[in-house]
């Protein structure tokens, strides 16, 4: 079904099998062009708490996906800066979709949780297995927490996460985290909390927003998550 007249069930279910909040659902999605100056096809998300903005780098037929979220102020740019939209460009090639998410109320932890709950039901229903989320600062915490809620994830990435919102890094497992970020404490400590499978990834030298090791960081990224999206998740 075409992005400009899709049409959302209320029923998404979570890991436990109970429906997700029902003050949360997507209407109608509507396309259009970009939000932003770089490639993909921009998406408005109606629902029933506000327009959630997207965009969509996608390959027809593609059953493999990613969610790309930022920081406290939300936006479509992350860390790099520029990394999402070049590896969401460059996933095409491997036959992998691509979501990079806005916020409808930035730095609210529920309500950016419910946003990316949104994205998952909405790739899902486009036919994709399940994806891994990518978030970076706030947004590393907000995928951690989606990771623990919904059933459809494969794999979590936190960049510079914060760890404010990600205590509950324990619970993800299965389900694979890889936490990349500059040496200080925040990482390590969430790479403590979360059991295996887990991966930790410090550059040193590198600021917040990983500018100083983004050939790495984009290296490392195109590596690890299409091995997550192919490999099986251990019991």
């Amino acid at each position: 079904m075409a992005p400009e007249d899709f049409q959302m069930p209320n029923d998404s279910q979570t890991q436990d099998g109970a429906q997700e909040q029902e003050t949360m659902h997507i209407d109608k999605v509507l396309g259009g062009p970009a939000h932003d100056e770089g490639p993909g096809q921009g998406l408005v998300f109606q629902t029933n708490r506000g327009e959630l903005k997207g965009i969509l780098h996608q390959v027809e037929g593609s059953e493999q996906g990613v969610i790309w979220v930022c920081g406290a102020r939300g936006g479509f740019g992350g860390p790099g800066p520029g990394t999402y939209a070049r590896l969401a460009e460059s996933f095409k090639e491997q036959s992998i979709t691509s979501l990079r998410l806005d916020y409808r109320e930035p730095n609210s932890m529920e309500e950016c949780v419910l946003d990316l709950l949104a994205g998952i039901a909405f790739m899902k229903e486009l036919g994709h297995k399940p994806v891994v989320l990518v978030g970076h600062s706030f947004g590393g915490a907000v995928v951690i927490a989606t990771g623990v809620a919904a059933s459809h994830v494969k794999g979590v990435v936190a960049l510079s996460p914060q760890t404010y919102g990600a205590n509950m890094a324990g619970m993800l497992s299965p389900i694979p985290l890889l936490v990349a970020r500059l040496p200080p404490r925040c990482a390590e400590q969430i790479y403590e909390w979360a059991q295996e499978p887990k991966k930790l990834v410090l550059f040193e030298g590198a600021e917040h927003r990983l500018e100083e090791c983004k050939d790495e960081l984009e290296a490392l990224l195109s590596e690890w998550i299409p091995e997550t999206l192919a490999a099986s998740i251990p019991a």
